[in-house]
């Protein structure tokens, strides 16, 4: 009974007591808010994903990363203490400096993103420059075909390039324009080697001679000579050494080339002869001329020793110039309209002299193209 007197005599001081302590503590029981610069720095982090940090500053964008999630680690143990001793004014100067570090990431992010879409534009606009070449080069011979699908596949990916291009998707126009290169490679593997024939200033050498003994012994003798003109595509018959009449024709699929073997689809290069007129023929009437020469036969033997064609390859032969149209790709024959074949057919006598060559006027402006095309 003594106890709950004494209780009951002490309660109201203890209660005061108390409530004066409480009086002074509760308004400081309020945590201490966190540093605005968390939520800038989660934003930055934000921007600079945005911006593609992660691409064009990789190191410097991880670095970022690693240094804010530290920072953010001990900002949680932070929270963690007693309301009393949480202190974020450490923190706060951290997020600073990162902050800095995030601006300064941001402008070279910007700088490399502009060097990269200078880049990529000029990149752009030299592939297009050299496709367009190629495609104009690819029209003009047979061997074109061979390269057309590469063309059309780097055609449609400079096309992607350029709608990344326009969306400000640096990367992706890049590795759209490593992909038309590479397809531009292809068909340039294909082009420029035929075309670089045309700047050989020994074979122009060569081609030059034979027309000039065709066209020599055409004025001496006072007879006709035939000169064909692969890459003009045109066979010109000459009368006593002068040019009469010119005809378009058709070639070999590989017709630029010169015929190394049998089968090769290539028209072949030199000085021959009218051997036999066939007056009817697969393809309307012919002129069966004396393929392989001697000089076709010594170098077929040199690049056979050189391992250059097949051991067990031929040469080939029946090279004729025949009718059956101009359009048409041959097997390696030169080919006329029908309605021009009957007249080469009366024109020439057995034993005329033809000169097949690359070009009978090695000025042609085509045969610059291959450098210009092929130079990267």
């Amino acid at each position: 009974m003594a106890f709950f007197e004494y209780s009951d005599k002490r309660n109201p001081k203890i209660l005061v007591t108390l409530g004066f302590l409480l009086s002074l503590i509760l308004p400081g029981c309020s945590p201490p808010p966190l540093p605005p610069e968390v939520g800038l720095a989660e934003r930055m982090n934000h921007d600079l994903w945005k911006a593609q940090a992660h691409v064009y500053a990789s190191e410097e964008y991880q670095s970022y990363k690693t240094t804010l999630k530290n920072i953010m680690d001990d900002l949680i143990r932070e929270e963690a203490r007693f309301i009393w001793f949480r202190d974020y004014e450490p923190i706060a100067e951290r997020l600073k400096a990162v902050l800095r570090d995030g601006e300064g990431i941001l402008e070279k992010v910007q700088e490399r993103k502009e060097v990269k879409r200078v880049n990529t534009t000029r990149q752009l606009s030299d592939l297009e420059e050299r496709l367009t070449g190629l495609d104009r080069v690819s029209l003009t011979i047979n061997e074109g075909r061979l390269a057309r699908r590469s063309l059309i596949k780097a055609a449609l990916m400079i096309k992607e390039a350029g709608l990344f291009l326009d969306r400000g998707d640096y990367e992706g126009a890049a590795s759209r324009l490593t992909m038309a290169s590479g397809y531009i490679k292809a068909s340039e593997d294909i082009l420029v080697p035929i075309f670089n024939r045309y700047t050989d200033k020994t074979l122009i050498k060569k081609w030059r001679r034979w027309v000039d003994e065709a066209t020599a012994e055409s004025r001496e003798k006072g007879t006709s000579a035939i000169v064909v003109s692969k890459i003009d595509r045109n066979l010109s018959i000459y009368k006593r050494g002068r040019p009469f009449k010119t005809y378009e024709i058709g070639i070999g699929r590989n017709g630029l080339s010169d015929k190394l073997l049998a089968g090769d689809g290539a028209t072949p290069e030199g000085s021959y002869r009218v051997i036999k007129k066939l007056f009817r023929s697969r393809y309307r009437k012919a002129l069966l001329l004396n393929y392989p020469n001697d000089e076709d036969r010594r170098e077929f033997l040199r690049l056979k020793k050189m391992g250059l064609i097949p051991k067990r390859a031929g040469m080939g032969g029946l090279i004729e110039i025949h009718g059956g149209g101009k359009e048409g790709m041959t097997y390696g024959c030169v080919s006329l309209e029908n309605r021009d074949m009957d007249e080469v057919f009366k024109l020439v006598p057995l034993g005329t002299p033809v000169a097949i060559v690359g070009t009978a006027s090695p000025k042609d402006d085509i045969s610059i193209t291959p450098k210009k095309v092929g130079d990267d």
